[in-house]
């Protein structure tokens, strides 16, 4: 594996998999003596998890949820 002319790497397939990491995923390196361990940053699903969090509860229209239906519905 070489390294670019940008300081990038391309982490195999087969690595990928057996750690379960996807596009977009964030990874860092950690520093142990002379050698640098990837690995997966903790926390992913987390992310997601406070999106929803921070959205949920939001709607301020004072309809009821059978009124918000009836109105997408066309009723």
């Amino acid at each position: 594996m070489k390294v670019t002319e940008k300081g990038q790497v391309t982490v195999p397939i087969d690595i990928r998999r057996k750690l379960g990491i996807l596009p977009h995923m964030e990874v860092e390196f950690v520093i142990s003596g002379k050698n640098a361990v990837l690995r997966k940053i903790s926390g992913q699903r987390e992310r997601g998890r406070k999106i929803v969090s921070a959205l949920t509860g939001r709607a301020t229209l004072g309809m009821t949820t059978d009124e918000i239906m009836a109105l997408t519905r066309g009723e």
